[in-house]
């Protein structure tokens, strides 16, 4: 049976972290207040919404198993706004009883009072924004936290009740070197979390750090960035460690105790569906992908006026359908079935990609097993240029194109 997963965002933090290229921003916590009623009208209205937008409600009607709450710093609304938000969602949604509900937080903000008021209100998983545990290189990117809070978070988390953890930890900050990698992957190993986010930091030029390091710069420590050779390497080593630690890495940037992969970000992957709330969510139904209003300002004044805050909607192609297919089921370490697409699409679509298939074969960047294909572990890290083959099979850029980001990439 089909299950559904709901985002919430909240593109709120307490401050804006050099390398983000998000839409999130710092705001007066008067704003909190518009924002969280804006998520519950939003919330309860949305079979009207959908219906207005041409949306098949059935969608709303499946049984939610996954939850994921995300920023931004989403703690910045309190215990109890989050509260009405969640009351909502449950007066909308059919909530599974065995629901993964996971909040993004990050170190500092919040002690171990809030984080039991996490868990009453039916948060079961938590995922830490660590990056590193170095102070030097997260006082270089804006971070107001420091290694030692990440370990005291932690600790909080466990007291409190938290059984399923995940770090996020980055490669390639300002100021990284190898012996502060390597302190970083042994804090890791010692904290012991279910589950660990591994990125290569990304030159974005839709970060303020990005943007400094593609112009040469040395504001915001561009000038202390280390070459991607390192990166690379340290993304290597982290991995090899990761694993020697009993972590199965089961997707390109994510590893887990066996039991503990994210069920939410699954269904990203294997193109199942979720319904996003708030600025900038996206939503998807196996059909149609649409999304918010980015700005929040823009998404409060709609909701405010009573109107859809849907900025955009687009229904798929079946040949956009099946290269989502390929280059997000190939993000999985297990890869995809073909038998998969053509019970799904047909034999005879399915098989004019079948020549890429073929191609990525014998370059040695996809294996092949019968009917199953992944990506070779070897070329996980140009996993971005495999995945654009299967863009760009048939015709001229796409509009799917937008999606092709590299992800195993810090977001």
């Amino acid at each position: 049976m089909a299950t559904l997963g709901v985002y919430v965002q909240v593109p709120f933090c307490e401050s804006k972290c050099t390398f983000c290229n998000f839409s999130s921003q710092v705001a007066r916590a008067t704003v909190f207040d518009g924002y969280c009623r804006a998520l519950v009208h939003e919330t309860r209205r949305l079979p009207e919404i959908y219906a207005a937008a041409g949306i098949d409600r059935e969608v709303l009607g499946l049984p939610v198993d996954t939850l994921y709450v995300g920023g931004g710093t989403p703690t910045v609304l309190g215990a109890g706004q989050l509260r009405e938000v969640f009351d909502a969602i449950g007066g909308t949604f059919r909530l599974e009883p065995r629901i993964e509900v996971t909040m993004e937080i990050t170190p500092g903000s919040a002690d171990e009072g809030t984080l039991r008021n996490l868990r009453e209100l039916g948060v079961n998983r938590l995922s830490i924004g660590a990056q590193t545990f170095s102070d030097r290189e997260l006082r270089s990117v804006g971070r107001l936290h420091t290694a030692a809070a990440t370990e005291e978070m932690v600790g909080a988390a466990r007291r409190a009740g938290f059984t399923n953890i995940s770090l996020d930890v980055i490669a390639g900050l300002p100021y990284q070197t190898e012996n502060s990698w390597r302190q970083t992957l042994a804090v890791v190993g010692d904290l012991r979390p279910e589950h660990i986010s591994l990125y290569i930091f990304e030159i974005d030029e839709k970060s303020r750090l990005g943007r400094e390091v593609i112009r040469h710069g040395t504001r915001f420590h561009a000038g202390a960035v280390p070459e991607e050779d390192f990166a690379v390497a340290a993304y290597e080593q982290g991995r090899a460690h990761l694993c020697s630690e009993g972590y199965q890495q089961y997707e390109i940037s994510n590893f887990a105790l066996p039991g503990f992969e994210s069920r939410h970000n699954r269904k990203y992957w294997r193109l199942e569906p979720y319904v996003g709330l708030g600025a900038g969510a996206h939503s998807f139904d196996g059909q149609r992908r649409w999304a918010n209003e980015v700005s929040p300002l823009a998404y409060l004044e709609k909701t405010s006026r009573g109107e859809s805050p849907i900025a955009e909607l687009h229904r798929l192609t079946t040949d956009e359908q099946i290269e989502e297919f390929f280059f997000l089921g190939l993000r999985q370490a297990e890869g995809v079935k073909v038998s998969d697409a053509r019970s799904r699409w047909g034999t005879l679509v399915v098989e004019r990609w079948e020549p890429v298939v073929v191609a990525l074969v014998q370059r040695g960047l996809i294996e092949r097993d019968d009917d199953q294909i992944r990506v070779a572990e070897c070329a996980y890290l140009v996993s971005n240029e495999i995945f654009q083959e299967f863009l760009y099979a048939h015709k001229e850029v796409r509009r799917a194109k937008h999606l092709i980001r590299r992800v195993h990439f810090r977001k």
